[in-house]
């Protein structure tokens, strides 16, 4: 087996602003893993309050190349253990890795993944589109520019509350909010209620990572559901989630890959926790393997592509929110260069 990567800088379409910071660009890496002539993709985008960047990923991948090419591959789960063990401390790169071992696994066995996994892909939800934080009428003209069935909005800023109510005299979509962990307790016990009368559906990570008390509160006295995301990374966050949020965002990247996101899909479900699988921005790479786990899910939020003025490479699209598969195995992408 072979590995290739290249990294890439997207623009976005727009600035993108959530409550931690604004970026113009995305840095990610593609990665490639041939075998028989066959190549898989994966790919894991860079994100600055994780303190990995590219530059580390392929620092990383360099000095242990040697071991990822001589794994002997057949099974993408077995693929995943060992790259765990390989890079313990780089969750993005075993993550693009996991994902080019499944997109490979499902070209040699020349299905997509959904299949090889027996799902129905009538049951996956609509993605959201996602309005970063910006200026009322930008935002607005966001919203214009882009009919959607679902919105997610980003909160957490001074008259956020009053932004949400603006956008909502132009639109009657359903809106989700995302804090990024930016409110205190008080703060969102005041304007979770005012959301719910703008029609919102629900609050995605509203207090800081590990501000588990005030959770726990929020739990039991918010007026519409929470949804962890900087306080459910990994596969053991999901227990810890419990009686502190309704459900969970997982992120392919931040959690190591498909393989521990099923696992972490599979135990939120034995857990009574409500589904999401999100993104970071990805390219046509990780949002065709998000769109593989789409039936498995509550809501889904892979827009990467949509909020991205480039790409890398061509796989799954949308129609008004509906994920548009197509019959091209693994995670249903056309060949990339690297």
């Amino acid at each position: 087996m072979k590995v290739s990567y290249q990294q890439f800088n997207l623009p976005f379409k727009y600035p993108f602003t959530i409550s931690k910071g604004t970026k113009t660009h995305q840095p990610t890496l593609i990665v490639a893993l041939k075998h028989f002539g066959v190549k898989g993709y994966g790919e894991a985008p860079a994100i600055n309050y994780y303190n990995i960047t590219v530059e580390k990923m392929i620092e990383d991948l360099e000095r242990k190349k040697q071991f990822v090419e001589k794994f002997s591959f057949t099974d993408p789960e077995r693929y995943w253990h060992y790259l765990h063990h390989l890079y313990p401390a780089n969750n993005f790169l075993v993550c693009a890795l996991d994902m080019a071992g499944w997109d490979l696994y499902g070209k040699l066995k020349r299905k997509q993944l959904h299949e090889l996994w027996n799902l129905d892909i009538s049951k996956a939800p609509l993605t959201d589109y996602t309005i970063g934080i910006d200026t009322i009428e930008k935002m607005v003209e966001k919203i214009k520019e882009k009919p959607w069935p679902i919105y997610k909005i980003k909160v957490g800023f001074e008259n956020d509350i009053e932004t949400v109510a603006e956008l909502r005299k132009h639109t009657n979509a359903i809106f989700r909010v995302d804090a990024n962990a930016a409110w205190t307790l008080e703060q969102a016990l005041n304007k979770i209620p005012q959301l719910k009368a703008l029609g919102v559906e629900f609050v995605e990570q509203p207090l800081a990572k590990d501000d588990w008390q005030g959770m726990k509160i929020l739990f039991k006295e918010s007026a519409l559901p929470v949804i962890a995301d900087e306080s459910c990374v990994i596969e053991a966050d999901v227990e810890k989630c419990v009686n502190h949020f309704h459900g969970i965002n997982i992120k392919l990247t931040k959690c190591s890959g498909i393989t521990p996101a099923r696992r972490m899909i599979t135990k939120a479900r034995e857990l009574g926790l409500k589904v999401m699988v999100g993104c970071m921005n990805e390219t046509a790479v990780g949002t065709a393997a998000i769109a593989q786990l789409a039936p498995l899910l509550d809501y889904v939020d892979m827009d990467g592509t949509l909020l991205l003025s480039e790409n890398m490479g061509e796989g799954i699209n949308f129609d008004n929110g509906s994920i548009l598969y197509n019959s091209l195995p693994g995670l249903g992408l056309q060949d990339i260069s690297l």
